[in-house]
């Protein structure tokens, strides 16, 4: 089988749309720079192309070509629902593919090109069919109670370490990260090094958008990053031969025994099908997580609800996948010269789906700023994406968010968001990476527990 990686469009470095631009562009915030989502996602900009500049060409930056912004929902929904026009393959969902020699490290960006997320139908429906047991209903209240326990050890740290502690350190990376090995099926011992390969990923995006800043805060990254990423594909090459060999039942074996075009998946596939699962849902969910305590600090009308009626729990946590859009953007690439709300599109450009846009887009959510887990249509936003690319792992995601909240709202009922946060540089998920919080609300303290003694 042929590998998307080997015939992936590679950026001509085009400035200017091949139709002209039918609505105006504006400039001042830099999509394609990691730097420019430190702040998080740019709802006054949305607000301005969705109102009059729906489908805009974005120029590019450095050596990248240009692309189509497109902001309102039902523009979102109709590409998506589109995929023979807009294609997920012929260019990958990264905003950009750069020149082949510029590939580096040599195997990771293969690797994020070689994934189910890439494939178009009828491949993508083919491989995710083979995945899907491990994603369906049943196996979801399998996992259920596992990850109910991890979340009440979690919950006993941070009691340990309050009472300000981050959320996202103790908490939020942690429980992802622990779900989704035990649905892999990584054993006990290689956990810890899955934490070292994520951190070292997280850093390198880091480095390319403030190499200066992020060498001071970790001197030996540009030192340490190539061993630890040939570690990580040294680990999915024998982990895969294991599984290959000796199978057993978990997600790993189905990636290992998966074929495409009656053909097993070669190696570079392998490594970015397992990478994609632990990488993807481990960003969404962790920042759901992270992402919902600040909304319940900002809304407390809306805490004070859920803690009235624990029932409404899974209508606040789909309101927080609308407010907190954990996937910031996809992208498609047309495969035909095609139209977008009156914009004509040619073959080859690119389209950029942002999400966060079209959650807040008023014409579907009314006051489109403000918590409302009563809103009638909570569950339509598109923080999974729609059509035949709908995340893969929502249930999981969803299931994680729900379950937390009930436990963190019986132990901590009061915890809030302290107001500090660290969002990291990235163009592709909210990536929130410190987020500290008070277990007992605003200036708590840890309660005092009074010894009872026998009565005589």
């Amino acid at each position: 089988m042929k590998l998307i990686s080997d015939e992936i469009l590679i950026d001509s470095g085009q400035d200017k749309p091949t139709w002209p631009a039918i609505y105006p562009g504006y400039p001042g915030f830099r999509f394609a720079n990691p730097s420019a989502w430190t702040r998080g996602h740019p709802f006054d900009m949305y607000r301005k192309m969705r109102e009059s500049a729906p489908v805009m060409w974005t120029p590019a930056e450095k050596k990248m070509s240009g692309f189509w912004s497109v902001t309102r929902y039902d523009d979102i929904k109709a590409v998506e629902l589109a995929h023979q026009v807009f294609s997920s393959q012929r260019g990958s969902i990264n905003l950009s593919v750069p020149d082949r020699d510029a590939w580096r490290p040599e195997k990771l960006v293969p690797a994020a090109f070689n994934s189910l997320i890439n494939l178009d139908e009828p491949l993508h429906r083919d491989m995710r069919t083979q995945q899907s047991e491990f994603f369906f209903p049943a196996y979801v209240d399998k996992l259920r109670e596992k990850v109910g326990l991890k979340i009440d050890s979690l919950l006993d740290d941070l009691e340990k370490l309050g009472p300000e502690v981050d959320f996202v350190k103790h908490f939020s990376e942690e429980l992802p990260l622990y779900t989704l090995s035990e649905m892999l099926g990584i054993d006990e011992q290689d956990r810890p090094q899955v934490k070292v390969w994520m951190h070292h990923l997280e850093l390198a995006a880091q480095f390319l958008s403030n190499p200066w800043q992020t060498f001071f805060a970790e001197p030996m990254l540009p030192f340490r990053f190539n061993r630890v990423v040939n570690d990580m594909f040294a680990f999915g090459e024998r982990v895969m031969a294991d599984r290959r060999a000796n199978p057993r039942d978990d997600l790993l074996s189905v990636i290992a025994h998966s074929r495409l075009e009656g053909e097993l998946l070669p190696q570079p596939f392998l490594d970015g099908s397992w990478l994609l699962i632990i990488f993807a849902g481990n960003d969404t969910s962790r920042n759901s997580l992270s992402g919902t305590i600040r909304l319940m600090t900002e809304f407390p009308d809306q805490r004070a609800m859920v803690l009235h009626d624990r029932a409404l729990i899974p209508q606040m946590s789909e309101e927080a996948l609308r407010m907190v859009s954990p996937v910031i953007h996809m992208r498609r690439t047309a495969t035909e010269d095609t139209e977008l709300n009156g914009q004509k599109i040619a073959k080859d450009e690119k389209v950029v789906l942002w999400y966060g846009a079209a959650n807040r887009d008023p014409e579907r959510f009314p006051d489109p700023d403000r918590f409302n887990m009563l809103r009638d249509n909570v569950d339509k936003h598109l923080a999974f994406g729609h059509g035949v690319h709908k995340c893969l792992g929502s249930r999981i995601a969803k299931m994680q968010l729900r379950l937390a909240f009930e436990r963190i709202f019986e132990r901590f009922p009061d915890i809030s968001w302290t107001g500090k946060q660290k969002i990291s540089p990235n163009p592709l998920v909210h990536a929130i990476s410190s987020l500290k919080v008070n277990l007992y609300g605003p200036g708590g303290k840890r309660p005092v527990k009074v010894a009872v003694s026998a009565g005589r």
